[in-house]
């Protein structure tokens, strides 16, 4: 497990990234398929916004319905994401110290897991961030079982030694990452800042 602090930057890049292949998405993509076999794009879009406001809703002391669908996202879903994703990060800077790394590791896991989903399902070029899944793969590796996956999470599938931290984090979460091995690994470099 992280450090409060450096699961607190980590959890920054999740959303930096999360935010970056949102803005990639076009209208016309919406209603692609994604690896999580209940959503289309649109409704992936939509978990992904709503994200930030539920776990900011949560540590004001709110009971964020984590069951109910995601509104539907509207024209402007990535602005809409990166405001939300700036205020969650500012209340984990107000925590400081209190910071827990678990809760944090959590919220990072939330965004890698679903971020590569929508990386795959709308075919983003860029390389997605390998310390971001290294921290994701961890915290799931270190609670979930093969008895505990629920309806969420399919078996863990097999990947070769190549594969990369997303890759082996797709397969954990039950995703086939070996239809995208090209699109991961011919990413350009960093992820274009927005």
């Amino acid at each position: 497990m992280t450090m409060p602090n450096d699961a607190v930057v980590t959890l920054s890049h999740a959303l930096d990234q999360a935010g970056d292949v949102l803005a990639s998405v076009r209208h016309d993509q919406l209603g692609q398929p994604t690896p999580c076999a209940d959503w289309d794009v649109g409704q992936l879009v939509a978990h992904l916004v709503a994200g930030p406001r539920r776990f900011a809703e949560t540590m004001r002391g709110g009971e964020a319905d984590w069951s109910a669908p995601a509104p539907p996202v509207e024209q402007e879903w990535a602005s809409e994401f990166r405001s939300a994703a700036d205020d969650l990060i500012h209340l984990w800077h107000q925590e400081g110290d209190r910071a827990q790394a678990r809760i944090v590791d959590w919220q990072t896991t939330e965004f890698a897991v679903h971020t590569w989903d929508l990386a795959r399902a709308v075919g983003y070029r860029w390389r997605l961030d390998d310390r971001v899944a290294e921290t994701a793969l961890a915290f799931m590796r270190a609670g979930m079982t093969a008895d505990n996956r629920g309806t969420a999470f399919a078996p863990e599938v097999a990947v070769d030694d190549r594969a990369t931290a997303y890759e082996r984090l797709a397969a954990f979460a039950g995703r086939s990452p070996t239809k995208t091995s090209d699109v991961m690994r011919s990413g350009l470099g960093a992820a274009p800042t927005a």
